[in-house]
């Protein structure tokens, strides 16, 4: 098994990070059976289904997710057994429209199959992104989900997670490489943290 060579970008982020300026709501998920196989060792990061694996926002994404992944004493290999895949979802809206929970869960080691926590499983995201030009933007917030979920070689979910955060748009923090680094530290702080429990902010 080769050892991955780090962009820059991820090397430069590895270092503990500030406390992030943004606020993140995180929710993980994940199973006793299941939490075992997830723990800390050789992973990949891929772009899940919906996610231009080849775009450069995409890559920023892909690089806070293994830098986070890599603080928790995770080693990012591209031929490991197990995957974290990565989605996405974007979109700017006015302030009083962002989601106070997207209603999105998840179904820890059901693969693609029914949930196990009541509701789709999953976090089916994709990338969407609707920026708004022109006029007045005052209210406009960037509201963001981060979504990852680690699978096995036979595709089962060993832990699943989500970030919510909506920062002012335009700002300072909706810049993709500051935003991806507080997101991404944020849902994997304190790995695997408590299943079906909900932290942070909105």
């Amino acid at each position: 098994m080769k050892k991955a060579i780090l962009p820059a970008a991820i090397l430069l982020s590895l270092a503990a990070p500030a406390a992030a300026a943004t606020d993140v709501e995180v929710t993980r998920f994940h199973t006793a059976e299941t939490i075992a196989a997830a723990a800390p060792g050789p992973i990949a990061v891929r772009a899940a289904a919906g996610l231009d694996a080849n775009a450069i926002e995409t890559q920023v994404w892909l690089d806070a997710v293994a830098a986070a992944l890599t603080r928790q004493g995770f080693t990012v290999v591209a031929d490991a057994p197990r995957v974290a895949e990565v989605s996405l979802d974007q979109q700017v809206v006015q302030r009083e429209a962002a989601r106070s929970g997207s209603g999105v869960s998840v179904g820890v080691g059901a693969g693609s199959g029914g949930g196990w926590y009541g509701r789709r499983s999953g976090v089916n995201l994709g990338l969407g992104i609707g920026f708004s030009f022109g006029g007045k933007h005052a209210g406009e917030v960037l509201d963001s989900t981060l979504g990852v979920i680690i699978v096995d070689r036979a595709g089962a979910h060993l832990w699943e997670g989500r970030a919510e955060a909506a920062p002012k748009n335009r700002s300072k923090s909706a810049a993709p490489q500051r935003l991806a680094n507080e997101m991404a530290d944020e849902l994997f702080s304190g790995f695997p943290g408590v299943s079906g429990a909900t932290t942070g902010a909105r």
